[in-house]
């Protein structure tokens, strides 16, 4: 194998495909990009056994050929070699060694059979769709960070993914929820998705599914099965296992009956949380809020810092409540709400919070209360 690219293109995918790969690996081979040298240019692939992402690039190819190197390695020196400079890479099957050069630079990395790389058989895609890079930008922006971290309730550990109907219309809608907040936020059902499983997709896949749109502008191919999903892009497919388990009846922690309505500009109350939540003890994060017709109160105490309070003009014509919140996630929710005001549905102090913007139905928050 042996071909000429340029340094920004080769890394630029190198940082798509070694993100991937995991940095502790049982099994060497894992720890691989594989490379594939055609007449077409290069292609790259990565996969920790879950999730795989195979891309190509432009590249001069002078022999065709196939090989697999380190891959944190490879990007590591890629990264590290000058802005615009050409890179020549060369496999010799009789040592087993990848050779780059790149002007002055000299490098050779130890590789593994190819015939060793795992393939990720994709299976029967029973729906296949497309959807515009935004909205599945903010499918996942909007959710992403209410995903649970928590390894024993694992279902909880990505986004699930569905159709239904909100208010009448048909949407794809996406939840995630840790079991303290829920985040849930939909587009309307592209053509094709109907009748679609309800999925869960990785926190993992989430990631790098991420990163990927970042990058185009277009509309992403979707297809899925019950075990799997593959999202491809101009240059990029990932593809990736589903978490097997029952996402929970999220519909009935979104209460319905919380008639204590409270509107606030939304930064104002961002930035005066962010405030006052610096008194609050890190563990717990609580801060008090205390609402009234026409003013809310926030305020935090810990025995080691001292105190806070800080007012807010709002909207409020109910009766006075107090209630408690983990600051921490008031502010994640707050960075999601795009418009200027924020609405806060209320029950009362032991009760989920349902939060929204106040224009925009697409996305609603649920927040449990904390003892403060």
């Amino acid at each position: 194998m042996k071909l000429t690219i340029e340094r920004s293109v080769l890394l630029k995918s190198l940082g798509h495909v070694q993100s991937v790969v995991e940095r502790r690996n049982t099994i060497p081979i894992l720890s691989n990009v594989r490379l594939d040298a055609t007449g077409e240019g290069l292609k790259l692939n990565a996969t920790d056994m879950d999730l795989e992402i195979i891309e190509a690039v432009a590249a001069e190819t002078a022999q065709p050929g196939a090989t697999t190197a380190p891959a944190h390695t490879l990007h590591d020196i890629v990264r590290k070699l000058p802005d615009g400079s050409q890179i020549e890479l060369t496999y010799d099957s009789a040592d087993s060694q990848l050779s780059l050069r790149s002007g002055r630079s000299r490098f050779s990395l130890s590789c593994l059979p190819v015939e060793d790389f795992p393939a990720m058989v994709g299976g029967e895609f029973s729906h296949t769709f497309r959807l515009a890079a935004a909205d599945l930008r903010s499918l996942i922006d909007r959710t992403r960070f209410a995903i649970s971290t928590e390894e024993t309730r694992f279902y909880l550990n990505g986004i699930y993914l569905h159709a239904a109907k909100s208010n009448g219309v048909d949407v794809l809608r996406a939840v995630a929820t840790d079991g303290h907040r829920l985040a849930r936020f939909e587009v309307p059902l592209p053509e094709g998705a109907g009748g679609m499983p309800g999925i869960i997709v990785p926190r993992k896949t989430v990631g790098e599914l991420r990163k990927l749109i970042e990058e185009t502008g277009m509309e992403v191919s979707v297809s899925l099965s019950e075990t799997k999903i593959r999202f491809a892009f101009d240059d990029a497919v990932l593809t990736s296992k589903l978490i097997d388990g029952t996402f929970p009846d999220y519909e009935r922690v979104i209460p319905t009956e919380n008639d204590k309505i409270l509107e606030v500009d939304r930064k104002l109350f961002a930035e005066a949380v962010d405030r006052v939540s610096a008194i609050s003890t890190e563990k717990s994060r609580a801060i008090k809020v205390s609402v009234e017709r026409g003013v809310l109160t926030l305020s935090a105490s810990s025995p080691e810092a001292g105190s806070a309070v800080e007012e807010v003009e709002a909207r409020y014509e109910a009766s006075p409540l107090e209630i408690g919140f983990n600051s921490r996630y008031l502010l994640d929710i707050m960075a999601q709400i795009e418009g200027e005001a924020a609405r806060f549905d209320m029950a009362d102090a032991a009760s989920p919070t349902v939060i929204r913007e106040v224009n925009d139905g697409s996305a609603i928050y649920v927040l449990m209360p904390m003892r403060v």
